[in-house]
């Protein structure tokens, strides 16, 4: 994924982080539709898929949350080795964490940061919290596939889409 970076074009800061959403979208030429002052989805494209990115804003917490569902299903069958592979990718994460939202069977990457009075959002900040939503629903995107389609159990699994190659075949 490669985020066209807004801080030569804007240095500013936000107090509802989703105005910064809404023009990294626009600089990026996303697809986002924004429902509220509290709420904007968008799309972002990716190697393995399209990403939905969904964040909500609340005002009184301070708080804005970041969702980036994969595009694909849990079959009910592979629920469980989905939840063992969940719990084995989110020791490996920093930031955020992977779950399944159970009513669409999605698995997702969600995090939620502070932005209060005297933190606003900034648009590095904003850039960055995309970013690392993406890049890890990319580099764990193939462990999912291995697990739903390709029969494999969610340790081998993880181990198999960790792989780092070298060069160049």
């Amino acid at each position: 994924m490669s985020v066209s970076t807004l801080l030569n074009e804007i240095q500013e800061t936000a107090a509802n982080p989703l105005d910064l959403v809404e023009k990294l979208a626009v600089a990026n030429d996303w697809p986002f539709h924004r429902q509220s002052d509290e709420e904007l989805a968008c799309e972002v494209g990716g190697q393995w898929c399209h990403y939905k990115l969904w964040f909500a804003w609340h005002p009184e917490m301070g708080v804005m949350h970041l969702s980036c569902a994969l595009d694909m299903k849990v079959p009910a069958k592979k629920t469980k080795a989905i939840w063992q592979l969940l719990a084995q990718a989110n020791e490996k994460l920093w930031l955020g964490h992977f779950e399944v939202w159970s009513e669409e069977g999605l698995p997702v990457f969600r995090h939620a940061s502070l932005f209060r009075e005297n933190a606003a959002a900034s648009v590095q900040v904003v850039e960055d919290l995309v970013e690392i939503a993406v890049n890890e629903c990319e580099r764990f995107y193939p462990a999912f596939q291995f697990v739903i389609w390709g029969g494999k159990d969610p340790q081998e699994a993880l181990l198999a889409a960790m792989l780092e190659t070298e060069g160049e075949a």
